[in-house]
């Protein structure tokens, strides 16, 4: 086969399957079946943008738990 009908026959990932693997990627539970199947399967830059938003959201939580817990205290 050449690598045309190779790319062609490529599976992508949707985008819950995405979200779940930088999820899981991101608290450090990846599992290596997974993670095997992104490689084969996904394109780095669709991680890449998922990975920085997750980055983004949680960084945005971890400010906002803080405040709540600072105007809490008091």
């Amino acid at each position: 086969m050449s690598d045309v009908e190779n790319t062609q026959k490529k599976k992508s990932l949707n985008p819950l399957q995405v979200i779940s693997s930088v999820f899981a990627a991101g608290l450090g539970v990846q599992s290596s079946k997974n993670r095997e199947r992104d490689f084969k399967e996904g394109r780095a830059g669709v991680f890449i943008a998922a990975g920085l938003i997750f980055t983004l959201l949680f960084i945005g939580v971890m400010v906002l738990i803080v405040q709540l817990v600072l105007k809490g205290a008091g």
